[in-house]
């Protein structure tokens, strides 16, 4: 464990308990290969740093534009707290160089699959919530301004906030009067490399499908083809 060292260096950050730091890189697929590792995988720590990165970018956002209406800092906040945007900040810091895995899971890695991207994505989560157990909420407040909200003049320049979801709602309420809504239609694989069929209905009507390796990716692809379909892109 002595390269997580260099991981510690390079973000100027020291764990007090080290098993934090080492548990939150820790792939469920890991302990199969691995049962006398002697710590837990990394998803209750995922869990935990999902709702602390939510709440410092929504507290972010909250302080940052006081006159900004809330539909908005929404569609913002989506857009710095979705996988995508934490597998490309996790690639960043390079977290892949430490997450541990199965023999097969490296090979995804490798090919940088969209498992590999939500393994990425979800370690980067992980960090954050042994980060806050080991130093606390300020801290991980500093880090995620740092290296996460950094990211938003960039969404907000390129409107990378109006998304295929956010885009397809306003029109929908707009044409229709009625908000779509999504459900998943299928669901199969390993919990950890899992996929997902979602539709995308206005009232009782299915509109179109989309599949990917989350279901916040399958409903965004699913509202992108209802887009094309009813010529609203």
């Amino acid at each position: 464990m002595n390269k997580f060292l260099d991981l510690e260096k390079e973000l100027e950050i020291v764990f007090k308990d080290k098993n934090l730091l080492f548990q939150s890189f820790c792939h469920r697929s890991y302990l199969n290969e691995n049962p006398q590792f002697g710590l837990f995988h990394n998803e209750r720590l995922e869990f935990l740093g999902d709702a602390v990165v939510e709440l410092a970018v929504t507290e972010y956002l909250y302080k940052k534009y006081p006159k900004q209406v809330e539909g908005v800092l929404t569609s913002w906040r989506a857009a710095l707290v979705n996988s995508k945007m934490l597998a490309q900040i996790a690639e960043e810091l390079n977290f892949g160089e430490y997450i541990l895995l199965s023999r097969g899971e490296k090979k995804d890695a490798q090919q940088k699959t969209k498992s590999y991207r939500e393994i990425i994505a979800n370690a980067f989560e992980a960090f954050i919530g042994a980060l806050y157990l080991d130093r606390g909420y300020k801290t991980c407040q500093k880090f995620i301004e740092k290296y996460l909200i950094k990211e938003l003049p960039h969404i907000i320049e390129n409107k990378l906030f109006n998304d295929a979801k956010s885009r397809f709602q306003e029109i929908s309420q707009e044409k229709r009067k009625v908000t779509p809504t999504y459900k998943i239609l299928k669901e199969w694989g390993p919990d950890h490399n899992k996929y997902f069929i979602s539709g995308v209905f206005i009232g009782e009507k299915i509109i179109a499908k989309g599949q990917g390796s989350s279901k916040q990716e399958s409903e965004h692809e699913a509202a992108k083809t209802a887009l094309k379909k009813l010529k609203w892109d």
